[in-house]
């Protein structure tokens, strides 16, 4: 990876990733893009461009511009949005995931997008997920994310781009706020136990959905960028994780931190019908073996920093 295009750079993953690689391959070298402007220091540190990635034209236009030779497709409306908004769910993700793949065959580039969990259904094997395994999802998101591992497949088989993606479980971040997913409780729980000392869950407890705390999945995406791609056999869609949990095991370890945390539960029907037809945990041994897979945080460590960072962003001090 030399020069870089990130659409959705503004979001939770994006926003991280594009610092980070801007510290790895330098700041001239990673163009961000998102649909609009914002405040993010992702706008002002280094190249950024207006792009709405349902415009397949600007995209091919900006990465000529730049002459990139990657592109990660970031941009996309996450679980529980989508399902409020289907149509604009799939024009949003599959059209914008198309424009992409069309805009890395045109300039030769490698290629990234993020699958998920999501992407698993009712029917699918419950605990340990296999990597190649039933696939049947009962949401938009999940489809669009099916839809988008075979499009990938697609593109290496039929045209050879160099294309690669994970299936991301939940991500917890103390940097951006989560954007509409299913499993932004793990990331809203710190921030009112910081604040407020309790906080009611929508996702009610003995719910056990696979996590990552975002510095290991930042890992994970450029560890996999940078792999050796005759190693690779799963190239769009490898499982990730580090860790699974339900909503009282991530209160219990908070606990250990805020003593005096309290938790409720009042489970939204729409995001618990999301989390119970996902996996309880997933097997993550073909990432390891293709490509080196690790993690470094699990629930208690990932705490431990979330309170240390999150009090000193928002200046509360809370650890005991």
């Amino acid at each position: 990876m030399k020069k870089i295009l990130i659409t959705g750079a503004l979001g939770q993953i994006g926003s991280e990733l594009t610092t980070r690689l801007r510290e790895i391959y330098g700041v001239d070298n990673v163009i961000a893009t998102d649909i609009k402007k914002s405040d993010n220091v992702n706008f002002e540190s280094g190249p950024f461009e207006i792009l709405d990635v349902t415009d397949g034209k600007r995209m091919v236009e900006i990465a000529k511009k730049y002459n990139v030779d990657t592109i990660m497709h970031l941009a996309a409306l996450l679980s529980a949005t989508a399902e409020a908004k289907p149509l604009f769910a799939w024009n949003l993700n599959m059209g914008g995931l198309m424009n992409a793949l069309e805009t890395a065959r045109e300039v030769n580039a490698q290629f990234f997008t993020p699958s998920s969990i999501g992407a698993f259904g009712p029917t699918t094997p419950k605990d340990q997920t296999p990597q190649d395994t039933i696939m049947r999802p009962t949401t938009m998101y999940g489809v669009n994310k099916v839809a988008g591992e075979l499009l990938a497949d697609y593109y290496h088989q039929r045209f050879g781009v160099d294309t690669r993606g994970v299936r991301f479980p939940g991500l917890i971040s103390y940097v951006a706020l989560p954007g509409g997913g299913t499993t932004d409780y793990a990331v809203e729980i710190y921030y009112e136990a910081i604040k407020n000392g309790r906080y009611t869950s929508y996702i009610d407890k003995g719910t056990y959905m696979d996590m990552m705390y975002m510095p290991d999945a930042l890992n994970a995406i450029i560890d996999l960028m940078e792999a050796d791609s005759s190693k690779l056999i799963h190239r769009n869609a490898f499982n990730v994780t580090a860790m699974s949990f339900a909503p009282e095991d991530i209160a219990a370890s908070i606990m250990r931190y805020i003593p005096n945390f309290k938790m409720a539960y009042n489970p939204d029907p729409v995001r618990q019908k999301i989390a119970d037809s996902w996996p309880n945990s997933i097997d993550a041994t073909a990432a390891k073996q293709e490509w080196g897979f690790k993690f470094e945080y699990d629930l208690d460590k990932m705490t431990q920093d979330m309170i240390e960072k999150l009090s000193q962003k928002l200046q509360i001090r809370k650890m005991a």
